[in-house]
């Protein structure tokens, strides 16, 4: 807490009035459904993003972090002025977003000091979105609603910053509950808490350190290609959205569909499937079924949809044969980023020296490790 209070200081030349928190996340399961209106089963992690704020009586609202040297300045006056910003981008999309809905904002300086890796797939840009939401918030006396403030940094991302992401990571991390993942129908936003009893494993998230370098325009292409998906089923069925098409249904329309496109809406179809299975499994405390459908999960996504690359297969298939681990799969947009392995504690520490060795050994360079807990979404540390 210290640190981040004595930067604020003297980076902004006066105390801060509080300290929020919101939370990167882990999808345990339900990967590059959550656009196609399915279920997905994510959960809130301890790794945040912390801001330190402080009214300054202007019309400004200044953005600084701990770690980098950036800072913008931005005129609530005129937020749209902002989105060539490397740094302070997403901060102007929340903003513009909030007073687009009629929340009151004031001048403010926030001080960012962010634990979730950039990059990682673990919503980095999520939990500065939600944490600079919640702040502006608080600090405008608005009501709060978590679930309200999620949708508003969607569309935040969506609309000001040019991401066509779905709204699991904002959700996640504005909702997050310790002990709990969060069952999110991406669909109708209608969510359950299912609790996460982890027994005698823990959850190992692996970060292959390769940049996102495709992830933007293969997002794109693959929403593109389940659209297509979804268009040639409504041809024979009135489907809502793709993640409602059975599998019997999607494969009435196979023939009606490019074999790459089919590919797609067959893992979007068996991707759901093994959410409703994960659910079913965790609530019977059957942590080995879970851990082969996060294997399932990472196959398919290699395989049918594509977006696991050299990376995230090396440190899959390291897991998938490394001591105490029950199942391994990419988590994230993929195309770099994280595994997610269920590993018995008893051998975390020689999982994460036996992927290591394997990982660098296949690609050439190092992975990182880190050892999960599940922790809430929003918090409010302190008021200073």
């Amino acid at each position: 807490m210290s640190d981040i209070l004595t930067i604020f200081k003297e980076k902004f030349g006066a105390p801060a009035e509080a300290v929020y928190s919101a939370a990167g996340r882990v999808n345990l399961i339900g990967e590059h459904v959550d656009y196609c209106g399915g279920k997905v089963l994510p959960a809130a992690l301890t790794l945040k993003c912390r801001v330190a704020v402080r009214k300054n009586g202007t019309n400004f609202v200044r953005v600084a972090a701990t770690d980098i040297p950036d800072f913008a300045a931005l005129d609530l006056a005129d937020l749209s002025a902002y989105k060539h910003l490397k740094w302070g981008c997403y901060q102007a999309g929340v903003a513009d977003e909030l007073q687009k809905a009629g929340y009151r904002l004031a001048g403010c300086d926030i001080l960012y000091d962010c634990t979730v890796p950039f990059g990682s797939g673990l919503s980095s840009s999520a939990a500065i979105e939600v944490a600079t939401a919640y702040a502006l918030a608080r600090l405008g006396d608005n009501p709060i609603d978590k679930p309200q403030l999620a949708v508003l940094c969607q569309k935040a991302e969506n609309n000001y910053c040019g991401v066509n992401c779905g709204i699991m990571d904002q959700f996640a991390s504005a909702n997050g509950r310790a002990g709990h993942a969060i069952l999110l129908d991406c669909d109708t936003l209608e969510y359950e808490y299912i609790p996460l009893d982890l027994q005698d494993c823990a959850l190992v998230l692996s970060n292959c350190n390769k940049p996102h370098s495709l992830v933007a325009s293969k997002y794109n292409e693959r929403r593109a290609e389940v659209e297509e998906a979804l268009a040639a089923v409504r041809g024979k069925f009135d489907a809502a959205n793709l993640a409602a098409v059975t599998p019997a249904q999607l494969e009435a329309c196979r023939a009606d569909m490019r074999p790459v496109v089919y590919r797609r809406a067959r893992h979007v179809v068996g991707e759901c499937a093994r959410v409703a299975e994960s659910v079913r499994v965790l609530e019977a405390g059957d942590l080995a079924a879970f851990g082969k459908l996060l294997t399932a999960s990472h196959i398919s996504l290699r395989d049918d949809y594509e977006v696991t690359g050299a990376e995230l297969d090396a440190l899959a298939e390291a897991a998938w044969a490394a001591p105490g681990c029950l199942g391994s799969r990419m988590t994230g947009a993929g195309f770099g980023g994280c595994t997610v392995s269920l590993v018995r504690k008893a051998d975390v520490e020689q999982f994460i020296q036996f992927v290591g060795a394997r990982y660098r050994a296949a690609i050439g360079y190092d992975a990182s490790f880190y050892v999960a807990e599940i922790a809430d979404g929003i918090i409010d540390e302190a008021d200073v």
